[in-house]
């Protein structure tokens, strides 16, 4: 195995083992300093655009101005659903609901508008928050 391949086997692997998270960039860069193979960010980046490209990766850029997120395609699909993410512990939620469908269907109907549903992020409060849980930082 190539270096390259090496350092892209190492950040999809870390893909992997976290399927259930959204990570960013700079959280997968630490996650290789912490298991002794460091890979520096420019390379990080450059693989998971690699990594988008191939469809093996979702990217969400859930902010303005806030870092993107990465996910493992593999293991959580992110296609006909939609997201809520939680503005106090940044959770992001993936739900398939019928009554999210309607409104989509409504806005085409009625706007003439398609909503994208694997880009449509609604935000507000998540349970764990409204009830005084958080744990903040971003979790699925």
């Amino acid at each position: 195995m190539g270096y390259n391949t090496q350092q892209r086997e190492l950040i999809l692997g870390l893909l992997k083992e976290n399927a259930g998270r959204h990570l960013t960039a700079e959280e997968i860069e630490t996650m290789t300093r912490r298991g002794g193979k460091p890979v520096g960010k420019s390379t990080v980046y450059r693989y998971l655009d690699k990594l988008v490209s191939q469809g093996a990766v979702r990217k969400y850029i859930a902010e303005e101005g806030k870092s993107a997120c990465y996910q493992y395609t593999g293991a959580a699909p992110c296609k006909n659903h939609y997201h809520l993410k939680c503005s106090a512990c940044g959770r992001l939620l993936h739900v398939e609901c019928e009554f999210l469908d309607e409104v989509g269907a409504h806005v085409l109907e009625h706007h003439g508008f398609v909503l994208s549903e694997e880009k449509t992020i609604l935000y507000g409060l998540c349970r764990e928050c409204v009830e005084g849980r958080g744990q903040g930082g971003t979790h699925d």
